[in-house]
């Protein structure tokens, strides 16, 4: 779409999307490359099942190796062999459930497995999108040899508006360019660092990136500090309740990663927690930020706090260090005129009541507190929380 200001015309992503950051399944993190039909109606199948659906984790995305060659007038070709019926189909079958379908290509001439990339296809490639029913893009960032970041991108939003189809359209930068400054005119979520894995390490190295960017997210665009790994076996029970707990806060796009059919009751507990869920899909949409972070005597804590609507506030008390810690955060500190709030641990499920002055809690070693609270007065948030987005050419206007 072309939108017209000062400096004449601009393109920019039109397609109305990502009012709130999705939800949904990806098939990276636990399979990789190991895909077919069968795992993805499997895992359709259970996105309804257990209720995750109904929670609001609709997306059922493939990732890398679903594609294997193009035909001679440059359309993508799937691979037959892992998905015989065709992604047509799959797309139908997975549309049949209720549910929304994604894809994944890449910004370069192949994708990261060295399947077919969309560079210089693009047009081909959103066409065929568009004739599938694709309602999620995930754009990598392999083999681009040089090739300017925003160019690549560009191409491929401005094929995918052309279509007309409205198509979730997630850049896959790695944040190597910051894209948390610039990317709101390109997509409706933008990675902000290289992949995660299976580990503590990987996941505190991501959300420490977070920090100086977190405000930017906001409707219509979504850091994406990459897919959850809840379920996976990597980390332990009270490391992956900081993780999902964490991305939901931050309004990280929470797409699980982990086997559907073999969840534990920990991992449904943990991915099928509504309270934190609402923390992700508040109706406000601004993304938590860190109050600050502390040493104590057994290692790091800090508090992460995001504004949600109703005059509420979401904390989450988080201890990095070996041993369990008391975190104190006083309502001056949080900004709050009043000196009484009602408080709600969501983990716990459990009303705290009226609590005065402060928030206090032992914290468990790897461990979070996650706390709704509100004031029984007006609340005013210090100025980090209330940074406005300031959205430049772009329209939101659905087709």
């Amino acid at each position: 779409m072309c939108i017209r200001d000062r400096l004449g015309c601009v393109l920019s992503l039109d397609n109305g999307l990502g009012q709130k950051p999705p939800m949904g399944w990806n098939s990276w993190n636990k399979f990789a490359c190991e895909i077919n039909e069968t795992l993805i109606q499997q895992t359709a199948n259970r996105l309804v099942e257990t209720g995750l659906a109904a929670l609001g984790y609709v997306y059922v995305n493939l990732d890398d190796c679903w594609q294997l060659s193009r035909d001679i007038n440059g359309y993508i070709v799937e691979d037959n062999n892992t998905f015989p019926s065709g992604i047509k189909a799959l797309s139908d079958y997975v549309h049949s459930k209720g549910l929304k379908f994604g894809l994944y290509s890449d910004a370069g001439f192949l994708t990261c497995q060295k399947r077919p990339g969309g560079l210089m296809y693009e047009r081909q490639d959103a066409q065929k999108y568009a004739e599938w029913e694709v309602d999620y893009l995930k754009y990598d960032n392999c083999y681009a040899f040089g090739i300017p970041v925003k160019w690549r991108y560009e191409r491929m939003r401005n094929a995918l508006n052309e279509t007309g189809r409205p198509i979730f359209f997630s850049m896959c930068e790695w944040g190597q360019e910051d894209p948390a400054n610039w990317a709101r005119e390109y997509a409706n979520s933008w990675r902000t660092t290289e992949d995660i894995y299976d580990a503590w390490v990987s996941f505190l190295d991501i959300l420490d990136r977070q920090v100086e960017i977190s405000h930017l997210g906001g409707p219509g665009g979504w850091n994406d500090p990459d897919m959850l790994e809840v379920g996976n076996g990597g980390m332990t029970t009270s490391e992956y309740e900081a993780h999902f707990a964490l991305w939901a806060l931050l309004k990280s796009p929470l797409l699980i990663g982990c086997d559907l059919t073999t969840m534990t009751e920990d991992t449904k507990r943990i991915l099928m927690n509504e309270e934190i869920i609402e923390l992700n899909q508040d109706d406000l949409g601004k993304s938590g930020v860190r109050l600050w972070q502390r040493q104590g005597e057994h290692g790091l804590y800090e508090v992460w706090v995001g504004e949600l609507s109703g005059n509420e506030l979401g904390v989450i008390m988080f201890n990095r260090g070996e041993e369990t810690t008391q975190i104190t955060v006083s309502y001056e500190e949080l900004k709050w005129n009043g000196q009484h709030a009602n408080v709600r641990d969501l983990y716990a499920r459990q009303d705290l009541g009226l609590v005065a002055g402060e928030l206090r809690f032992d914290v468990p070693s790897h461990s979070v507190k996650v706390l709704r609270a509100v004031s029984y007065t007006h609340l005013t948030l210090p100025t980090i929380y209330s940074v406005q987005i300031s959205v430049v050419a772009v329209s939101l206007k659905k087709k």
